[in-house]
């Protein structure tokens, strides 16, 4: 009872929704039930956006012309886009000397490793072939050949274009490796690292998570921190969830997610968020 007393304290203004693992199904679909819980958030003039790790050619096209959802949190905030004027309205780029860093690092291991400039993600197109390698869930292995566009050499790309990148990612094949790897990538300075998925590395500049960027964007609406909720169930989502004034963990998260957590709703599959939305937030 504690949670619904807090959460009734101050009105919602606005949601901050991770995808994967939390406002998509495992087939990565958005189910009926959810659409139409999201639809009447924005009826009610709640500024309701996509906060995700994913770049923003990588968001479903679904979402990405959702009716009236004018904002997206992409690449673990480092952008934020208002999608109707077609324009970023905050970004913070990981520098080019850095990405190139965290790349030398993840290849010594059997990675995938891709980046992403300018909300579109890039990856190896030998690598491509063999996504199921380092991707377990099929329905991942299909949005990895829909959304990225392959390219040669990975490194090559990213010292040509000699500009600041939205995020790097590295898939490993093997978890000791990935360990590792995590190790040796913590004693470079200047770098942000989070795991949304048990085998994934995402690499942003220091800073960068979804918490910060989900604040600020608040700040810019006249949203105060009370007044904004989070839903989320992976490791790039822990900041998010501590910053918002009112933090929702998916069943189906980790522990350290839900602990970090001010309310714990039914899992992706079982449809949580529109069960905490319709609870919660349509009720006020």
């Amino acid at each position: 009872m504690l949670q619904l007393e807090l959460i009734m304290k101050h009105r919602i203004k606005m949601i901050g929704l991770d995808l994967d693992g939390t406002l998509l199904t495992d087939k990565k679909e958005l189910t009926d039930r959810t659409k139409a819980a999201l639809r009447r958030a924005i009826e009610l003039g709640i500024t309701v956006l996509v906060a995700s790790g994913r770049p923003w050619m990588g968001v479903p096209e679904e979402l990405r012309n959702f009716p009236g959802m004018r904002y997206a949190l992409t690449s673990n905030g480092a952008r934020i886009i208002d999608t109707k004027d077609d324009r970023v309205i905050e970004e913070h780029l990981l520098s080019p000397e850095l990405a190139l860093k965290a790349l030398a690092v993840c290849g010594k291991y059997d990675t995938l490793q891709e980046v992403y400039f300018d909300g579109q993600g890039y990856a190896p197109e030998d690598q491509m072939a063999y996504v199921e390698k380092y991707h377990r869930n099929p329905s991942m292995c299909e949005y990895m050949r829909k959304t990225r566009l392959p390219v040669k050499d990975i490194r090559k790309l990213v010292e040509q274009e000699n500009r600041g990148l939205d995020k790097v990612q590295a898939l490993f094949a093997d978890m000791d490796e990935r360990e590792t790897a995590w190790k040796e990538l913590e004693q470079e300075k200047g770098l942000e690292l989070v795991g949304s998925l048990q085998y994934n590395i995402e690499i942003n500049a220091a800073g960068v998570n979804k918490g910060t960027g989900l604040v600020n964007l608040g700040r810019m609406l006249g949203i105060r921190r009370e007044e904004i909720m989070a839903f989320g169930d992976g490791d790039n989502d822990i900041a998010m969830l501590r910053e918002a004034g009112f933090g929702v963990a998916m069943a189906n998260a980790d522990e350290q997610v839900k602990a970090a957590a001010d309310y714990i709703t039914l899992s992706n599959e079982e449809e949580g968020v529109a069960e905490a939305i319709e609870r919660l937030v349509l009720k006020q």
